[in-house]
């Protein structure tokens, strides 16, 4: 736990805060499946209304604001306000999937896929990735919040690649199924992504890509992190 006893309590609230916006996701995917999957949630996806999933998106977009909003106001830097984005962010998604299992006992397994993002294309994936991957942005987060990335290394470009490699490998298997069924003009008429989805059964996750995101995001932190007692106050 860092000393800094503004830093203690931003965690704490933050924490809080993250874990209630995960109470809240959780609730409302407990209505829906109530709603779409009184026998419980599975694959293909029950098509949806073009109002519930406009609504959806818009939800999703509307927490995005709610987080980057808090970080600024708990940040002082673009650095540390990054370092509570990707904090809180991580707080929200592990909280989520703990909610739903104390709520309605899923997912039954580290195993089990989810739809996890909508923006700006689907992604899918055991719910032990976006798990993993929340460790991981916390571990960063603190490590940038308690002083111990040094600015001077320029290694940021290796995390935002693996960051983009984590990325492919949420939406791969969806994109593929894409591009197996439509034509790259097809796919983007209007309506035939939600018929996709109404159709989509989850095939293979991309580990390949998974494990190398999250090494490169790894290696990328340990070459900025350095020795407190050796910084000048960089972030």
């Amino acid at each position: 736990m860092p000393s800094d006893p503004r830093l203690k309590k931003l965690l704490i609230t933050i924490t809080f805060y993250g874990m209630a916006m995960a109470f809240l996701e959780s609730a409302v995917v407990v209505y829906l499946r109530e709603i779409y999957y009184p026998n419980g949630f599975d694959f293909p996806m029950v098509p949806m209304s073009n109002r519930i999933a406009i609504t959806e998106i818009l939800r999703e977009a509307s927490t995005m604001v709610m987080l980057i909003s808090v970080a600024y106001m708990a940040g002082t830097t673009l650095l540390r306000r990054f370092a509570w984005f990707i904090f809180c962010f991580a707080v929200w998604d592990i909280f989520y999937y703990v909610f739903l299992k104390l709520l309605i006992g899923w997912p039954s397994s580290f195993l089990t896929w989810d739809i996890l993002f909508l923006i700006p294309v689907v992604w899918t994936g055991p719910v032990i990735a976006p798990i993993l991957l929340s460790l991981t942005m916390i571990g960063m987060a603190l490590i940038i919040l308690t002083g111990r990335i040094s600015s001077k290394v320029r290694s940021h470009w290796l995390v935002l690649l693996g960051a983009f490699v984590l990325f492919l490998s949420f939406i791969w298997d969806f994109s593929g199924y894409m591009l197996d069924r439509y034509s790259i003009s097809e796919i983007f008429k209007p309506g035939v992504s939600r018929l996709a989805i109404g159709q989509y059964v989850p095939y293979r996750f991309n580990w390949w890509f998974f494990i190398t995101g999250e090494l490169m995001v790894l290696a990328g932190i340990f070459l900025a992190f350095h020795n407190p007692n050796k910084i000048e106050n960089e972030v």
